[in-house]
């Protein structure tokens, strides 16, 4: 999609975390403009970590949270002055993925009356006060899913409808290339003055924004022949249909390269006899903590917080930072410090939307723009 690099469209990041949805919409083609986070150490992480992931692919600019107040105390005419100051332009976007822990099914499940809830409600406040061209929403799948959190969501898409159509899928990030199964539904919205309403009302099922559902590995997870459960330290054979690019192998760092790798030996130490970790097979993931994974399998959800634990899947040890970012979707170029937290790398990179999912839904997101709003040949 880089054809349209030499009229890139301007993007808002709320929420940014480490970046790594910021870093989909970079190599779709759209600029990164202004980005908001709260978390201080996250901040420091993201300016690292993008700033030698741009540096590798040949841009200079360094990057930097422009603002790290909570997104409740930042007025809107701030982030135009910061993002634009030379004048809010005709289009552009906004994307972000609030914090989801209080709509897990897993997590608090106090839905939007939880801290971390509310936060969701001030993200689209943001946006029908800086009206984008279009926005983008990630969040977990329980958001749809209970029925008070269900009303709530509609009620206040409602608000959102006014002003913008708006579409929802859920899509897995191991269809598109990521060795991980991780289930996310993203919202897409598209100011109505742009877009002709016949287009939109013609669309079966009231589907209109075309989704990338048919990604590379469309339904992977019932596809292919999965490894099983194993016996630790027992010989594995990876089944033949089974692509290596979506498989947990892929992502370890031998121990001859642990040193040689950015992050590689970051990991944190394991204070668990030998003999209870022995008797977790390789592949058992249906446990509430310490999973080992399958070495010729997806990773479960990436959840790295209170006490989840990913063991490697044949080596005494849990998983390394560069381990983790891997099975993210994200490339070696992405460079973390070493002296700031352990505890706070894994729960950052947890908190990312895989960067080749992030990727796709950008391509579509542009590539629609540019059919029908802009109107450049594609």
């Amino acid at each position: 999609m880089n054809k349209f690099n030499e009229h890139k469209i301007p993007v808002l990041s709320f929420y940014s975390g480490g970046g790594f949805m910021d870093m989909g919409f970079e190599k779709a083609g759209f600029e990164i403009v202004w980005t908001n986070e709260f978390d201080k150490v996250f901040a420091k992480l993201h300016a690292a970590g993008i700033t030698s992931w741009r540096k590798s692919r040949g841009n200079g600019i360094k990057a930097e949270i422009f603002n790290t107040k909570s997104i409740t105390d930042v007025k809107s005419n701030e982030i135009i002055k910061e993002a634009f100051p030379n004048g809010k332009p005709e289009h552009f976007g906004i994307i972000g993925g609030p914090p989801c822990q209080d709509f897990s099914m897993n997590g608090s499940r106090k839905g939007f009356e939880g801290e971390r809830g509310k936060l969701t409600i001030v993200f689209f406040d943001k946006i029908l006060e800086l009206k984008p061209t279009f926005f983008v929403m990630e969040n977990v799948t329980g958001l749809t899913k209970r029925k008070e959190t269900k009303e709530f969501l509609q009620a206040l898409l409602k608000r959102i409808e006014n002003e913008y159509y708006v579409d929802h899928e859920k899509l897995n990030s191991l269809d598109f290339g990521v060795p991980q199964h991780r289930e996310r539904i993203f919202f897409v919205g598209i100011r109505k003055e742009f877009l002709d309403k016949k287009n939109v009302e013609r669309s079966s099922f009231g589907k209109w924004f075309p989704f990338p559902i048919n990604a590379k590995y469309e339904n992977a997870l019932t596809k292919y022949n999965w490894g099983k459960q194993s016996e630790f330290g027992a010989s594995v054979i990876k089944s033949k249909d089974v692509p290596i690019e979506l498989c947990v192998e892929k992502c370890l760092v031998p121990q001859n390269q642990i040193n040689l790798t950015p992050n590689a030996n970051e990991f944190f130490n394991l204070h668990v006899s030998e003999e209870k970790l022995c008797a977790i097979n390789e592949g058992e993931t249906n446990r509430p903590s310490f999973k080992r994974l399958h070495r010729f399998k997806y990773s479960p959800t990436t959840c790295y917080g209170n006490n989840e634990v990913h063991l490697h899947p044949y080596e005494h040890r849990r998983l390394s930072v560069r381990e983790a970012l891997r099975i993210q979707g994200v490339p070696d170029e992405y460079v973390l410090p070493e002296e700031l937290p352990l505890t706070k790398k894994f729960k950052m990179i947890g908190n990312g939307v895989p960067v080749p999912l992030a990727e796709a839904v950008a391509e579509a997101v542009l590539e629609f723009i540019y059919k029908n709003i802009i109107k450049m040949k594609v």
